[in-house]
């Protein structure tokens, strides 16, 4: 009889020793036309991100064309001089590459990625949209009606309606953050080809553009690259824009946008407080976080866990516009939604987490799951090029320095539940907050009027 087999177990791999994690520095530079550039290698990353950040903001936008930074921005795919919009299509296939560009507050941002080996083509691309974009009647003609076939349908959406009536019911109607981001049907059905070119001609040109490029550039020689692309894009200089004040009206109050037989109410509740550039905004994010940020934060384990009234709420800030001087602003929200009949008790139940947060304070054990949550997946959350590109970006958009992501980590962890307590609550105080509510008046205003947290009214639409 053989012997009995004997299994041979290998050694336990051990954990390596951990290393410390920053937010990627950038290498920042300027070409010859102008344009700053902001490089980031990433060994590893064979996919480069590329975004511009071009200085046209909305509030730019010729009275009565709002929108026309939107269609401008789309039709930046749409062919250039050397290419039709087919043709140009065709050649970011072939490059591997996607490119995108939106408009918003701040102005308007361009993103490329594709492969590290293709780069020089698709900046190539990028560089001729920018120089050089066709603008063609029938193309331009094309993306004014499909943009006006998107508008019933944002209308139709509950959240997108809730957030259309909350910049509505916040700023004054002077102001561009009081309308649509992407324009009226009204504004939008003048756009042509011509305004689209003489708000190009005036807003974009490289003087006043920033790109930002990360990826694995180490077999790639950069500084030739982008001279020979986005460097030869040329364009004069741009006067300084004032920038209008930001007011916003945070009286409380609550407006019902009637959806006669709706089975749920959306719920967006805000108001507008500090940018980026206040010293208060790392504990403003904490404690913002601790509200609303996950699915165990407080309002979700109240408004989700305890009472069943929805499947998540969310706590979150979003910048508006951004400035050194401190008239930036940041929208301050809250958002989710309920079932019809719930709504009144949820919006009491919200109500009671604000004042007991105003009342106890944070705790210890939330402060220090927030803070683990945000900066200790922070090395997952850059992984990929494209976040830390966007992130670079948006601290481009937003005149912060370029380290400015690294520092907030570092402040975050830094912060105590005191200083996170007092902004949370200063953010949100119970008594200057706009609530907008998306559902069925009929069945939740005089629900809500109970509550007692603000005039009602009702609007249709």
């Amino acid at each position: 009889m053989s012997e009995a087999a004997t299994m041979q177990f290998h050694p336990q791999p051990q954990a390596g020793q951990a290393k410390p994690w920053a937010f990627p520095a950038p290498e920042r530079s300027t070409l010859a036309n102008g344009l700053t550039v902001l490089r980031c290698d990433r060994p590893g990353q064979q996919v480069v991100a590329v975004e511009v950040n071009l200085e046209a903001p909305l509030d730019a936008e010729p009275e009565g064309l709002d929108g026309v930074a939107t269609i401008m921005a789309r039709a930046f795919n749409e062919g250039t001089d050397k290419h039709s919009a087919e043709e140009f299509a065709a050649e970011l296939d072939r490059c591997g590459a996607t490119m995108d560009a939106h408009a918003d507050h701040p102005g308007v941002r361009v993103s490329l990625e594709v492969p590290v080996s293709r780069l020089p083509k698709a900046l190539g691309l990028l560089s001729d949209a920018l120089r050089a974009p066709a603008f063609a009647d029938s193309e331009i003609e094309r993306l004014v009606r499909n943009r006006l076939d998107e508008i019933p349908h944002e209308a139709a959406n509950p959240a997108r309606r809730a957030a259309k009536e909350l910049s509505r019911q916040l700023f004054p109607a002077t102001s561009r953050m009081s309308r649509p981001r992407q324009g009226s049907e009204e504004t939008v059905a003048a756009i042509d080809s011509a305004a689209v070119r003489a708000f190009y001609e005036k807003h974009v040109r490289p003087a006043t553009a920033t790109l930002v490029v990360v990826g694995d550039l180490a077999g790639t020689d950069p500084d030739a690259v982008l001279a020979d692309t986005v460097g030869t894009w040329t364009g004069g200089t741009a006067e300084a824009r004032p920038m209008p004040p930001i007011t916003a009206d945070d009286t409380g109050r609550v407006v019902i946008v009637d959806r006669p037989g709706a089975v749920q109410t959306q719920l967006l509740i805000g108001r507008i407080g500090p940018d980026r550039h206040d010293r208060v905004w790392p504990a403003q994010v904490l404690g913002t976080y601790c509200l609303g940020g996950t699915l165990t934060s407080r309002l979700d384990r109240v408004l989700r866990e305890e009472k069943g009234y929805t499947y998540g709420v969310r706590a979150f800030s979003q910048v508006l516009r951004s400035a050194p001087d401190g008239t930036g602003a940041a929208m301050l929200a809250i958002s989710g939604s309920v079932d019809t009949e719930s709504t009144g008790p949820a919006l009491d139940d919200l109500w009671k987490v604000l004042r007991t947060l105003a009342a106890e304070g944070l705790t210890d054990a939330e402060r220090d799951v927030a803070v683990q949550n945000l900066v200790g997946v922070a090395p997952l959350k850059f992984e990929m090029a494209a976040s830390v590109a966007a992130t670079l970006a948006d601290q481009v958009e937003q005149n912060l320095p370029d380290d400015f992501q690294a520092q907030l980590y570092r402040q975050l962890a830094a912060t105590g539940t005191v200083e996170a307590t007092a902004a949370v609550v200063s953010a949100f105080p119970e008594d200057h907050l706009v609530t907008v509510l998306v559902g069925d008046a009929a069945r939740i205003e005089e629900p809500v009027k109970a509550l007692g947290i603000g005039e009602v009214s009702v609007v249709t639409g």
